[in-house]
């Protein structure tokens, strides 16, 4: 019985999951004459089948790497950048070097005070879909508050506020489980689907609260559960589905939604 024939893919899809960032910075190498298959030029809308075509970018052959997709319990003090100019630590620092080997980047950032769930991974494609505001994959976070926001404050913060430095309004948010403190600070989870620099923090800074402390508990559905601060472990395919599925309003994340712990 004759063996099946490999699939064949579209070209920046492949270049995406071969590291070379989203599709979208894919299709610009592919544009700009950088990208040859079986020796010539490619272009737009070009399918290669895997195995057999020979891609070759600036002047390299390329294939892809070893799936490799991880989850970082990141602390606080720590860079989220693949190098910093002031010595500072980064959350490359932390990965075994066979893993920065397998060409792992992180999916997003955090802020250097700000903790938790941080994704690296070396599949270009699945970054950009964790990341780019379009997917609106939703990213929850516990946050600890100065004072506890006012009814009309809340309702501000979930129909989106306008950040003058960047010239625009937030996506509406999804605020829960306010509580409020005897010393006058007040805690409550957020979920967002943006990544815009320092966000929350000038969310709430906007409406005269400061956070004090930030944590992120959950990307998509795959939440961080009891994984150790400054601690990894890799993904199975389960978990990374969980991310990028569309999630039902199932209220806050638990550990049934995490996958295996």
């Amino acid at each position: 019985m004759p063996q099946p024939s490999n699939p064949r893919e579209r070209l920046q899809k492949y270049l995406a999951r071969c590291g070379h960032g989203s599709r979208r910075r894919a299709e610009l190498l592919i544009e700009q004459g950088l990208v040859l298959v079986n020796g010539k030029k490619a272009t737009l809308g070009d399918q290669i089948t895997p195995g057999r075509d020979t891609v070759v970018l600036h002047g390299e052959t390329i294939t892809p790497p070893r799936a490799l997709t991880v989850m970082y319990h990141k602390t606080s003090g720590t860079i989220t950048s693949t190098h910093d100019t002031h010595d500072r630590l980064t959350v490359m620092d932390m990965l075994p070097k066979k893993m920065i080997e397998a060409g792992v980047l992180p999916a997003g950032r955090l802020d250097l005070e700000t903790e938790g769930l941080l994704i690296l991974t070396n599949d270009g494609d699945l970054q950009h879909r964790i990341t780019h505001p379009r997917y609106e994959c939703t990213k929850e976070y516990f946050v600890v508050l100065s004072r506890p926001p006012s009814d009309r404050e809340l309702a501000a913060l979930r129909k989106g506020v306008f950040l003058p430095d960047v010239g625009k309004k937030t996506s509406p948010a999804e605020l829960n489980r306010l509580r409020r403190k005897r010393d006058g600070s007040a805690s409550i989870h957020i979920r967002i689907h943006e990544g815009m620099k320092r966000q929350i923090r000038r969310m709430f800074s906007g409406q005269g609260i400061e956070v004090t402390y930030l944590k992120r508990i959950s990307v998509g559905g795959l939440v961080l559960g009891d994984l150790a601060p400054g601690k990894h472990r890799s993904l199975s395919l389960k978990e990374i589905d969980l991310m990028v599925t569309p999630q039902k309003d199932e209220g806050p994340p638990d550990r049934a939604r995490s996958g295996r712990r």
